[in-house]
């Protein structure tokens, strides 16, 4: 099975500041194009291919997906999202990519593994 890397869309935006707030689905749209790499090539440690959800949430709800990229629009909280999704993958592993220590933890119940946001932001 395919390593499952799960994004937190806001958390890894929001870890530069380059005028992100301006356009929050601009910047979240970038963010999922840069991502279609890593599907193929993998991270350190977890060689391509990769599953790559990127987790998406308020004015970054209507970004789509696209091809190695699935992105899913939190209802609600996207960290709420992002720990049902780890907790979902059972059978294969799961990489977290967040800052968010809060989230690391509870992400790390389930078994899945967290880095952090430079594993997919070479300017973060």
């Amino acid at each position: 099975m395919r390593t499952l890397l799960v994004v937190d869309a806001a958390n890894v935006v929001g870890s530069v500041p380059d005028g992100w707030w301006r356009d929050r689905h601009g910047a979240a749209e970038r963010l999922r194009d840069r991502l279609v790499a890593y599907a193929a090539e993998g991270i350190a440690g977890h060689p391509g291919p990769l599953e790559v959800v990127l987790v998406v949430e308020g004015a970054a709800r209507a970004v789509e997906s696209i091809e190695g990229v699935r992105v899913v629009s939190a209802p609600g909280s996207g960290d709420d999202r992002i720990v049902e999704l780890a907790a979902e993958a059972t059978d294969r592993p799961c990489v977290v990519v967040t800052a968010d220590r809060e989230l690391r933890r509870r992400v790390g119940e389930s078994g899945a593994e967290s880095v952090g946001p430079r594993t997919v932001r070479n300017d973060a």
